[in-house]
């Protein structure tokens, strides 16, 4: 393994569901250990409640708010916040805000970041914006889960 470098704006940027995620670490570079991303999420952005079944999963907000909604609790995230989820954590986040926010998100073990490969839509390093989703991407998206070990549960 060697030393990973990324300098702002670098790294493999797709949006995925509306949300903007930039690679900052993958399983690839860590040896499995873990993956790590910036995801710029737009007010409204983030996904509905879900559970991973194979990685913990964690927030740190760098700017704006997330509400975080986890085992019946609510948390509204602001810059400085971290939050850490078990493995089969019903869980979910969103932009509730009317203004854009940015988080680092990991995944221990690797593995999710190839979900949002397989599914995100490839954007040039640096862009901070996406359109907002296609219900042809939320089906990919949906389709998609089972086979990374990810249980989303839509509304209804």
């Amino acid at each position: 393994m060697k030393p990973v470098i990324r300098t702002p704006g670098q790294g493999r940027t797709i949006a995925v569901v509306g949300d903007v995620y930039r690679f900052l670490a993958t399983g690839e570079d860590t040896n499995g250990t873990y993956a790590i991303w910036e995801a710029l999420v737009p007010p409204g952005g983030g996904p509905p409640p879900h559970v991973h079944s194979r990685e913990e999963e964690g927030f740190y907000i760098l700017e704006g708010e997330i509400t975080v909604r986890v085992g019946g609790e609510t948390i509204v995230a602001t810059a400085g916040a971290f939050v850490n989820l078990p493995v089969g954590s019903l869980h979910s986040f969103k932009n509730e805000s009317s203004q854009s926010a940015k988080m680092l998100i990991s995944v221990a073990p690797a593995g999710l970041e190839r979900m949002f490969f397989e599914v995100g839509v490839p954007l040039d390093d640096g862009s901070t914006t996406a359109l907002p989703p296609t219900k042809a991407e939320i089906d990919k998206m949906m389709e998609a889960a089972p086979r990374y070990g990810v249980e989303i549960h839509l509304p209804g």
